[in-house]
C-alpha cells in the first residue's frame, strides 16, 4: 500500500479513536508542540513527585496554566483518567482544561495565578501570608478533601498535599493540584484494597489527615515540610513541643495573629500527624473547626 494512504490511514484511526474515547465537553486537546512552547521545554518546574511532573506554562493568548505530566498510565488508562478528572468541580481544586497524547500524557488545569503555596512560604521577596489567608488555605484544602473523600465515584486513588501541590489563584484560593483516580506502580501503596471497606477508609483518611497536618505546621511555621521533613515532623512529635512552639511560629507573622490560635492549630497539626495509623477525627471535623477559626471575629 502507498505510504501516503498508509499515513492517512493512521491519522484516520487516530482522529476517530480520540472522537469516540473522549466524549467530554469543555477539556480542549492541545498539541504536543504547544505545551513543549508554553512550558519553555518542560523546564519551568513547579514540582515533581515519582507519579507526575509539574510545570507552569504560559500559552500564546497568555493565558497562565498549570501543566502536568502523568507517567505509568497506559492510553487507555490516561483516557479514563481525563474523563474522570473532567467531572470533578469543586472551588479548591483545579479544574481539567485540557491533554495531550502526544510524546508525554500532559493534563492542562486552570490559570494559576500567584503560583505555589511554597512559592510563598520561602520566597523573601513576596509579601507574607496573612494569618486569615493561612487559615483560609487550610479550611479550602480540608473542604476539597471532605468532596474528594464522600462525593467522588470511584474514590480518588491519590491525593498528594504539600505546600507544593496547593496552587494560589488570582485571589489567593487555594487549590489542590495533584490527584488521580488510577493506580500506578508509582502510588500502588496508596490503594489498598477496596473489598476491605474500613481497611480502605481508614488508611486512606488516615494518610491525607496525616497530609493536612503537615500542610498546616508549614502554614503556622513558614517552614516547607512536604510531609517528609523530619525535622519538623521529629519536632512536633518531641516531648519539647509544648515548651517551643513560640519559637516555631512564622516570624513573617509578625503580631497580626492571635497567639492562643496559633499554639491551638499546631496541636491540630500534631493529632493530624499522630493520627497517620488510626484516624482519631474525620476530615469533616477538621474542616469544621477550621472554618470556625476562619470566621471568628478576632481573626
Amino acid at each position: 500500500m502507498d505510504r501516503s494512504i498508509l499515513r492517512f490511514r493512521h491519522r484516520l484511526l487516530a482522529w476517530l479513536h480520540r472522537s469516540r474515547s473522549v466524549p467530554i465537553l469543555n477539556v480542549r486537546r492541545f498539541r504536543y508542540k504547544e505545551i513543549k512552547r508554553a512550558t519553555s521545554g518542560f523546564n519551568r518546574v513547579v514540582y515533581s513527585n515519582s507519579r507526575s511532573s509539574a510545570y507552569n506554562a504560559k500559552f500564546q493568548d497568555g493565558r497562565v496554566a498549570l501543566v502536568k505530566e502523568l507517567r505509568s498510565l497506559s492510553d487507555n488508562g490516561f483516557i479514563t483518567e481525563v474523563q474522570l478528572l473532567g467531572r470533578l468541580h469543586h472551588r479548591h481544586l483545579l479544574t481539567l482544561r485540557g491533554f495531550s497524547t502526544g510524546h508525554k500524557r500532559l493534563l492542562v488545569f486552570d490559570e494559576i495565578g500567584h503560583g505555589s503555596l511554597r512559592d510563598h512560604l520561602n520566597d523573601p521577596l513576596r509579601t507574607p501570608l496573612s494569618w486569615r489567608l493561612r487559615l483560609q488555605i487550610a479550611a479550602g484544602v480540608a473542604a476539597a478533601l471532605e468532596y474528594l473523600l464522600l462525593f467522588t465515584n470511584p474514590p480518588m486513588c491519590h491525593v498528594s498535599i504539600s505546600s507544593s501541590t496547593i496552587i494560589l489563584d488570582e485571589n489567593f484560593t487555594a487549590k489542590i493540584s495533584d490527584i488521580g483516580f488510577h493506580c500506578t506502580p508509582a502510588n500502588i501503596s496508596d490503594c489498598p484494597d477496596a473489598s476491605n471497606s474500613d481497611d480502605f477508609k481508614d488508611q486512606k483518611c488516615g494518610n491525607l489527615i496525616y497530609q493536612l497536618g503537615a500542610l498546616i505546621l508549614e502554614l503556622v511555621t513558614g517552614q516547607s515540610s512536604d510531609g517528609t521533613s523530619t525535622d519538623l515532623i521529629n519536632w512536633i512529635e518531641g516531648t519539647n513541643f509544648a515548651m517551643s512552639m513560640n519559637k516555631m511560629i512564622d516570624p513573617d507573622l509578625g503580631n497580626s495573629f492571635d497567639y492562643k490560635d496559633a499554639r491551638n492549630l499546631l496541636s491540630v497539626a500534631k493529632l493530624c500527624i499522630k493520627s497517620r495509623e488510626k484516624p482519631r477525627f474525620s476530615i469533616p471535623q477538621i474542616f469544621r473547626y477550621l472554618q470556625s477559626k476562619v470566621y471568628a471575629p478576632s481573626c
